[in-house]
């Protein structure tokens, strides 16, 4: 019974970057969100990928679980699919639970309301953020539809960031439309120090700081059952 649980949980780990460890504050599931969000086409083999078809029944069931008392989300990603990226950010920001994500070499793009879905957020110092406006790959119809449909999806992303952080919405829009900052495009890079001081993110800190904070959301939650 033992091995199977192990075999079990090495396979998770192998396959979807989750595991489940038992504290003596509670079960701490830890979901790794990284490469690129996979959204509804397939990419290569060779491109490291989060298939959200795997991730939203999974945040689903640890909500439900309750033998699981938290969640620790752990992000290195360079974005990906929008409306896949915003689905997963959404029912993170929708649970119950104790929940902390730790933004690790990258959190770009789509990986920003990501970031910021969590209860508390966190950056490694060394680790950064790009924010630019909304693009698509393919065939793009040109038609002041096409426009149109741009703007209201980059105003579901921003509505999002700014109500789970503490930036504003015009500071986020100015490092969206920055020009200068990044070689042949619009946008920005923020590091971490600088993630924290224009408030898109709670504080610096590491896996410990994380675990910390997850532990005491946990306690709390406990008392107050």
């Amino acid at each position: 019974m033992c091995d199977n649980t192990e075999r079990r949980e090495e396979n998770d780990i192998r396959e979807l970057g989750t595991s489940a460890v038992k504290t003596e504050q509670g079960v701490v599931y830890t979901l790794s969100i990284i490469g690129q969000i996979e959204g509804h086409q397939t990419l290569p083999e060779t491109v490291k990928t989060t298939k959200y078809e795997h991730v939203l029944p999974l945040l689903a069931g640890i909500e439900e679980n309750p033998e699981i008392s938290g969640l620790l989300l752990l992000l290195n990603t360079v974005g990906g699919d929008i409306e896949a990226g915003l689905a997963i950010a959404e029912l993170i920001s929708g649970m119950k639970k104790p929940t902390v994500s730790l933004v690790l070499g990258g959190g770009h793009s789509i990986g920003v309301p990501l970031a910021v879905a969590a209860r508390r957020c966190m950056i490694a110092r060394s680790a950064s953020m790009t924010i630019h406006p909304v693009r698509m790959t393919g065939m793009v119809v040109g038609a002041p539809q096409t426009y149109q449909y741009f703007n209201k999806v980059q105003d579901q992303i921003i509505d999002f960031v700014t109500d789970h952080s503490r930036i504003g919405r015009e500071q986020l829009l100015s490092y969206m439309m920055a020009t200068g900052e990044i070689a042949t495009d619009v946008g920005t890079v923020l590091y971490g120090p600088e993630a924290v001081e224009c408030g898109l993110i709670e504080q610096v800190g590491n896996l410990r700081d994380a675990l910390d904070a997850l532990h005491e959301m946990i306690a709390a939650e406990k008392n107050k059952k």
